[in-house]
């Protein structure tokens, strides 16, 4: 058990320095994301964030805003990442957040 514990705690440590990003929008959604929904990922969410982390920051962007265009929406990478979409979409600022 002790070498899966390490491992996972690996591939957080991986996942998390990989979160940090050019456009400082998404910076700061995904370092918001990582402390507060990180630790609670599974394995499988871990591998989907790592599939998104591959996406130039605009698209990635577009896909956590909501304003990808409805086929872009549609396609099998916003639906398979659905889930983790849902966290980080819970980590951008509120309005509130955003004027202050």
């Amino acid at each position: 058990m002790l070498n899966a514990e390490i491992l996972r705690e690996a591939e957080q440590r991986r996942l998390a320095w990989r979160c940090r990003r050019g456009m400082l929008e998404l910076d700061i959604v995904l370092q918001r994301f990582v402390s507060e929904h990180f630790n609670g990922l599974t394995m499988a969410e871990m591998a989907q964030l790592d599939m998104l982390l591959e996406l130039p920051d605009n698209v990635f962007w577009d896909l956590i805003q909501e304003t990808a265009t409805q086929a872009a929406a549609a396609t099998p990478l916003a639906a398979e990442h659905a889930a983790v979409l849902q966290k980080l979409r819970q980590s951008r600022p509120s309005a509130e957040q955003e004027t202050a």
